[in-house]
């Protein structure tokens, strides 16, 4: 049985019922995880709390010093840290090792953190009158994160939180809780108070507590979109700052005068690279004119020769889907999105490991513009492909959507991609790349249904999203001098 870490400790959890967590590729039981009460989260609370002004007296420059030595520990767990993540979650070692690659990159961006909390100043607004504007600590922070990046989303948020002078409340996901166990017992040796950074396990008892609870002042989510809008609805109403990251279904629009072998390179690894468990994979291919017909036979060729199994494998390209679950979900969006009467140029229903939560890549095409497989998030290593005579006609296909998370465009034409940037309601654009997510010093900005909130996730939003800004405004009567000279020249 998996432990909470509550107060600088590592603590039971006080309910007694539990989940199996198993390894998508064998179905091994690796853990057993709580699901935490009420209780236990009033408990990280209160410790959260009580941390707080301690925390928040430990000057900027040691607490990013703090960010510097996690950094460290991590980068030397990173093959652990990625182990855990293809074991719980599934995806392949070589995505895992990227994941914490990214992972590590959040810590390295919070270490900026004297830099990036400075505020501002403006001598004589008015005679004798200076006006500064200061960053302060929003209180107690907590996270609600996802199954599909076991080490990478949750630190979209702890490490901005804490290098701000926050409090930390971790709910990872109740599927793939164990790398969080890694990363805890790396932050339980930076010698913090007891109480900054907490975990609790759970469920939805917990998710709602935290939505709920009065002691909690701001809360980041990242999961599918119903779910982002009630956690951003009710949260709001509680009174509390709220980011919350829903679903994505993300178009890569190829033109005809796209490079065909680098573009199914990217259209590849965002498609199939962690089973399309990701909320930036591309899993709409538009086609604009003959493109289509260019692209077609490589990138099946390429989607078939994917070989399919076990994550942990180095040679594996494509690694199981997270649960049996899962996988019958994503089943059944193909056989209705055949039943819609899109083309089935590849099955990854068939001939797919029997053992494990299995499926290989499958591109639909010729898929409906207003189908399902076009519309909703399948999750899954699953490809539409639609067909659009013009560019023109390939933007109105990506603004029809409700999401906007991320979108790409191949072509070797500046001109088309100008337009394209201007013109599409995306908050993430990639130019010949697949996959758009920035880098930790940029935002992660979705728009539309993929994102409910006014400042986004790492980069300079986090730093915005983690403190309150105070705006002092001043003047001072004497002549300033005090008791007498500065300096005393000898």
């Amino acid at each position: 049985m998996l432990d909470n870490y509550v107060g600088g400790a590592w603590t039971r959890a006080s309910a007694g019922e539990a989940l199996p967590v198993t390894n998508p590729a064998t179905g091994e039981v690796l853990a057993r995880v709580p699901l935490s009460s009420g209780a236990d989260l009033d408990a990280a609370v209160a410790a959260a709390r009580a941390a707080l002004p301690a925390w928040r007296a430990v000057s900027v420059i040691e607490r990013a010093r703090r960010l510097f030595t996690l950094r460290e520990a991590l980068d030397a767990r990173r093959e652990d840290l990625a182990r855990s993540v293809t074991t719980e979650m599934g995806k392949t070692i070589g995505d895992a090792r990227a994941e914490v690659a990214r992972m590590i990159e959040m810590v390295e961006a919070a270490c900026a953190v004297p830099t990036t909390m400075q505020g501002r100043i403006l001598e004589d607004v008015s005679r004798n009158v200076d006006a500064e504007t200061v960053r302060q600590p929003v209180g107690v922070c907590a996270a609600i994160v996802p199954f599909n990046f076991p080490a990478m989303v949750p630190f979209w948020f702890l490490p901005f939180a804490i290098a701000c002078g926050n409090a930390f409340i971790l709910k990872p996901s109740e599927q793939v809780p164990l790398t969080q166990q890694i990363a805890f017992e790396l932050l339980d040796t930076l010698d913090l108070p007891a109480g900054v950074v907490n975990l609790v396990n759970g469920g939805r008892e917990v998710v709602e507590g935290i939505l709920d609870h009065p002691g909690i002042d701001a809360v980041s989510f990242v999961g599918s979109a119903p779910v982002a809008r009630i956690v951003y609805e009710r949260a709001a109403k509680a009174g509390k700052r709220v980011q919350a990251l829903g679903g994505a279904k993300n178009h890569m629009v190829v033109l005809p005068d796209a490079v065909i072998d680098k573009t199914v390179d990217g259209i590849i690894g965002s498609a199939f690279g962690a089973a399309g468990q990701r909320c930036m994979a591309g899993s709409v291919v538009v086609t604009v004119g003959e493109a289509h017909d260019r692209l077609m036979p490589p990138l099946r060729d390429a989607a078939s020769a994917l070989r399919v199994g076990d994550g942990l494998d180095e040679s594996t390209q494509l690694g199981p889907v997270v649960s049996e679950q899962a996988r019958e979900r994503i089943a059944g969006a193909i056989g209705r999105a055949v039943d819609e009467g899109a083309g089935l140029s590849l099955d990854g229903r068939e001939g797919a490991p029997a053992e494990g939560c299995f499926l290989g890549a499958t591109i639909l095409d010729d898929v409906a513009p207003d189908s399902e497989a076009a519309r909703e998030e399948i999750f899954g290593p699953v490809l539409s492909v639609i067909r659009a005579d013009t560019l023109d006609d390939a933007i109105e296909t990506v603004n029809r959507s409700r999401f906007g998370n991320g979108v790409s465009i191949f072509t070797e034409s500046g001109a088309s991609v100008r337009r394209f940037r201007h013109e599409v309601q995306a908050g993430m654009v990639g130019v010949n790349i697949g996959v758009a997510a920035p880098v930790a010093f940029f935002p992660f900005s979705g728009w539309k249904d993929s994102f409910l909130g006014d400042l986004h996730a790492h980069g300079t939003d986090a730093v915005d999203f983690y403190t309150r800004k105070k705006t002092v405004t001043s003047r001072w009567f004497s002549s300033g001098q005090g008791t007498g000279p500065y300096f005393v020249e000898s």
